[in-house]
């Protein structure tokens, strides 16, 4: 049995999630981002008081299908720019159609329809959250941060860090406080 649930971004998230199904019972059989593998059915039961728990944590269970593929392909931009860097080369719609086979065209409009934004914007925000955590580590000079992020040159992520945030990298890398947002909330 497989759920879904929102808001499922990171490997505490499904950290939480594991540990609020073993207290029901049930071993999960995997917990990725965004989905859980059971070897059994959750009782109406469980199901209610699992629902009560994770929206208690900020997460949903997700139960159409529509909010499954839009949260499927925000999981997969989450993933691909946060842990595998050496993806981003890849062409973003090639990435999602050949993972979730699903036409580009349909999920873009999907998402744009439910979430009021579009992919690509969506796929930008996630990048911007990757700089801002690399300028606060300090360990990677702008111009390695580009390269790591398939930037095409330090002029082009500069300007879009500025436009997305209203600062520049360097005057964003100088301020101390509110520098980053849970990727949840981006």
């Amino acid at each position: 049995m497989k759920l879904h649930i929102k808001n499922m971004v990171c490997d505490r998230c499904k950290m939480v999630v594991k540990a609020e199904l073993q207290q029901l019972g049930h071993q999960p059989l995997s917990v990725e981002l965004g989905e859980v593998v059971l070897d059994k059915e959750l009782s109406s039961e469980e199901k209610t008081v699992f629902k009560k728990k994770l929206e208690a944590l900020g997460f949903e269970l997700i139960d159409d299908k529509r909010s499954r593929l839009i949260e499927k392909i925000k999981n997969l931009i989450i993933e691909l720019v946060h842990q595998q860097n050496s993806l981003l080369k890849t062409n973003l719609s090639d990435y999602l159609s050949s993972r979730l086979n699903h036409d580009y065209n349909y999920m873009t409009n999907l998402f744009t329809e439910v979430e009021g934004t579009t992919i690509e914007k969506y796929f930008i925000a996630q990048k911007i959250e990757k700089v801002k955590e690399l300028l606060v580590y300090d360990e990677l000079t702008l111009s390695e941060i580009a390269w790591q992020l398939n930037y095409s040159s330090v002029a082009h992520l500069s300007s879009q860090f500025k436009k997305v945030t209203g600062l520049t990298p360097s005057h964003f890398k100088n301020i101390k406080n509110k520098k980053r947002n849970p990727l949840d909330k981006v």
